[in-house]
C-alpha cells in the first residue's frame, strides 16, 4: 500500500507540474490578441507572444521561442515584458517563505494551496479581459507555483528516500515539465482555434480541480498527524550558505540563463539573419524536447550504475551547454539553429537530473531530512534566470549584439563546469554528528527520532 501510494503521489505531483508549465505556455496563441486590444485594434495582431519559461524543483521551464509582436513604442515592449517575468519574480519573493512553511506543515497542506491558487489563475486567465487583469493572473501562477511546485518536488524526495529511486522519481517529474513545454501551445491554439480562448483555461482548471480531489483522496493534509513526529527542518538562510548547497544553486541558475535569455530574443534574430519565415520561427524549439527527455533518461541510467560521479554529469552538462551557447550566432538557417537548442536543452537535463537529488541528499547527510527549503533554494535559482529573461535578455541584444550575448553565456556555463568539482567527495559524507548528538542526549520525541536512534544503535 506504501509502494502504491507513493507512486499514485507521484502521479499527482507530475501532473501538478504538468499543468503549471501548460498553464504558461497555452496563452501563446491568444496574447496577439490583447495586444491589439491595447493598441485598440481588433483581431490577431503580429506573430505569437513570448513564451518564456519559469523555475520548479525543479524547475518549470518552456521550450519554445519568445516572440514578440512588433510594436510601435517601446512601452508596449516593456509591459509585454514584465508581463512574462511576473510569475518568476513572484516566485523568486514567496519562495523563502513557501519553504519555511513546507518544512513547518508538512508537504501536502501547500501542495494543496498550490493547486487551490493555480486553479484560480487558470479561472482568471479565462476571462481575463485587459493587461491588468492578465498580469494579475500570470502573479497568481507565480503564487501558486511557488508552493506547489516546491512541494511537490519535496514530497517526491521525502517519498523516495533511497536511490536510484529517487533519481528516477525525479527525472520523470522532470520529463513531464518537458512535456508540458511542448504540448501547451498546439493543444491551446487548436482549442482557441476552434472553441475560443476560454475553453483551453476551463479544460486544465478541471484538471487541476482533479488533481488536487486526487491528492485529498491520497494524503488528507493533517489527516494522519504525522507532521508531529518529524524534526523541523533547517532554516533556509543556513541552508543558503551551506557552501556545496550554494554551488549547486548556482549551477542550476547559470545553467538556465542561456534558454531564459534566448526565449525572448531569438525569435527576432532569425527573422533578421536569415529570414526565417514564421513556421520556422515557431518550429525553433520543438525537437529540443526529445533531447531533453533523452538526458533525463541517460542521467537516471548513469546514476544508478554510477552514483558517485552526480557532479560530473552536472559539469558536463554544463559544457555542454557552453559549447552549444556559443554556437547559436554562427548558424546560418533554420536547420543549423536546432542543432545547438539541442544542446542547450539537453545539457540542462543532465544538470537538473544529476543536480536535484544532489540537493536532497545533501540535506540528509549534513541537515535534518526535511526538503521544502532546499527545493525553495532551487526554485530561487531558476526564477533568478527566468525573471530576469524577458527583460534584461533584449537590452543586452540592443546595447552589445546578439552573438556577445551567447558568448557570455556560454562563457560562463564553461567557467562554472570546474566549480562542480567542490561536490566530488558528497557521495562520501556520512550523517552529522550534530543530529546524532542530538537524538541521543534529548531522547526520542517522536516515531522519527526513535527510529533514527534505534538505527544509530545498530
Amino acid at each position: 500500500e506504501a509502494r502504491r501510494q507513493r507512486r499514485l503521489l507521484l502521479v499527482v505531483v507530475c501532473v501538478a507540474l504538468l499543468l503549471d508549465n501548460m498553464l504558461y505556455m497555452v496563452i501563446v496563441p491568444i496574447i496577439p490578441d490583447y495586444i491589439a486590444a491595447m493598441r485598440g485594434g481588433g483581431g490577431t495582431a503580429g506573430p505569437s507572444a513570448p513564451a518564456g519559461g519559469n523555475g520548479s524543483g525543479g524547475g518549470n521551464r518552456s521550450l519554445l521561442p519568445a516572440r514578440y509582436p512588433p510594436a510601435s513604442g517601446g512601452n508596449e515592449d516593456v509591459q509585454i515584458g514584465v508581463l512574462f517575468a511576473s510569475k518568476a519574480m513572484l516566485q523568486l519573493l514567496v519562495n523563502p517563505l513557501s519553504g519555511t512553511l513546507i518544512d513547518r506543515v508538512g508537504y501536502e497542506a501547500p501542495l494543496l494551496a498550490g493547486l487551490a491558487v493555480m486553479f484560480l489563475s487558470t479561472a482568471t486567465f479565462a476571462f481575463a479581459e485587459n493587461y491588468a487583469t492578465l498580469f494579475a493572473a500570470r502573479s497568481l501562477q507565480g503564487l501558486g507555483s511557488a508552493f506547489a511546485d516546491t512541494a511537490g518536488i519535496a514530497l517526491i524526495a521525502d517519498r523516495y528516500a533511497e536511490e536510484p529511486a529517487r533519481s528516477r522519481a525525479l527525472g520523470t517529474a522532470l520529463a513531464c515539465i518537458s512535456f508540458g513545454s511542448l504540448a501547451a501551445p498546439p493543444f491551446g491554439g487548436v482549442l482557441y482555434e476552434f472553441a475560443g480562448k476560454r475553453v483551453p483555461f476551463l479544460v486544465l482548471a478541471c484538471v487541476c480541480l482533479l488533481d488536487g480531489l486526487m491528492l485529498l483522496v491520497l494524503a488528507p493534509p493533517g489527516g494522519t498527524g504525522a507532521r508531529a513526529n518529524m524534526p523541523v527542518g533547517t532554516p533556509i538562510h543556513r541552508l543558503m550558505i551551506d557552501p556545496y548547497i550554494a554551488v549547486v544553486a548556482g549551477a542550476l541558475a547559470t545553467c538556465n540563463i542561456p534558454l531564459a535569455f534566448l526565449e525572448p530574443t531569438i525569435a527576432n534574430w532569425m527573422k533578421d539573419s536569415m529570414g526565417a519565415s514564421e513556421w520556422e520561427v515557431g518550429l525553433t524549439w520543438l525537437p529540443a524536447f526529445f533531447p531533453h527527455v533523452l538526458g533525463v533518461y541517460v542521467t537516471v541510467r548513469l546514476a544508478a550504475a554510477y552514483p558517485h560521479l552526480q557532479w560530473f554529469y552536472g559539469a558536463l552538462g554544463m559544457a555542454i551547454i557552453g559549447a552549444s551557447s556559443c554556437l547559436v550566432p554562427a548558424c546560418r538557417n533554420f536547420g543549423q539553429v536546432i542543432i545547438p537548442l539541442c544542446g542547450i536543452c539537453f545539457g540542462i537535463a543532465l544538470v537538473d537530473t544529476a543536480l536535484l537529488p544532489t540537493l536532497a541528499f545533501l540535506v540528509d547527510v549534513r541537515h535534518v531530512s526535511v526538503y521544502g527549503s532546499v527545493y525553495a533554494i532551487a526554485d530561487i535559482s531558476y526564477s533568478v534566470a527566468y525573471a530576469l529573461g524577458p527583460i534584461v535578455a533584449g537590452q543586452i541584444v540592443h546595447t552589445m549584439g546578439f552573438a556577445q550575448l551567447n558568448l557570455g553565456m556560454g562563457l560562463a556555463n564553461v567557467l562554472y563546469a570546474p566549480v562542480l568539482l567542490f561536490l566530488k567527495n558528497v557521495c562520501q559524507m556520512k550523517p552529522s554528528h550534530s543530529e546524532r548528538n542530538i537524538l541521543l542526549e534529548e531522547g526520542p520525541k517522536g516515531l522519527y527520532d526513535t527510529i533514527k536512534m534505534e538505527e544509530r544503535k545498530g
